[in-house]
């Protein structure tokens, strides 16, 4: 259990503005200071011997960008409908390199400002995701919202294969 303290600055340290994104219904919050931009669907040339969720990569103005697909990577079913995107965000590596990469995502839905109060730590069960990848649960407008912790989201070393074969 962690003292009252230490979450208090936890809860602190992810306060700020969250782009909310719909995967199967379910809301979740990707810091803003991350999101580079939102892009309609387009053509993703798939990579060979990348993880099932690693859909492959786009051409984003003159760069090649990997894309991965959230919904599988939540162990969701893979589907695509009008209002899917692409949000593009800057991920960190474990080597603090910074490499942008595509999350499709099925809906974006709003900014949010998240003032520390709002945000609670992530419990310890009966959620569908791997709970190292969660910042916390945000409460916005009576909803809950699953904040994630991007850099994690995308495991490191598969962000080193991608980076690796996207560059060689």
């Amino acid at each position: 259990m962690s003292s009252p303290a230490s979450t208090a600055t936890t809860q602190s340290k992810h306060a700020g503005k969250y782009l909310t994104v719909v995967l199967d219904n379910e809301a979740y919050g990707i810091a803003v200071l991350k999101v580079r931009e939102i892009i309609r669907m387009q053509k993703i040339t798939p990579v060979p011997q990348m993880p099932e969720f690693v859909k492959g990569v786009i051409n984003l103005r003159g760069r090649v960008i990997p894309v991965v697909d959230l919904r599988v990577k939540f162990g969701l079913k893979a589907e695509f409908a009008e209002r899917t995107c692409i949000v593009v965000v800057q991920v960190k590596l474990p080597n603090d390199t910074l490499v942008q990469m595509g999350l499709i995502v099925d809906s974006v839905e709003e900014v949010v400002h998240l003032p520390a109060e709002e945000i609670e730590p992530t419990p310890e069960f009966g959620t569908r995701v791997d709970t190292t990848y969660l910042l916390g649960m945000a409460k916005v407008k009576g909803q809950v919202k699953t904040l994630l912790d991007i850099d994690r989201v995308v495991a490191p070393e598969t962000m080193q294969s991608i980076a690796t074969n996207a560059h060689s």
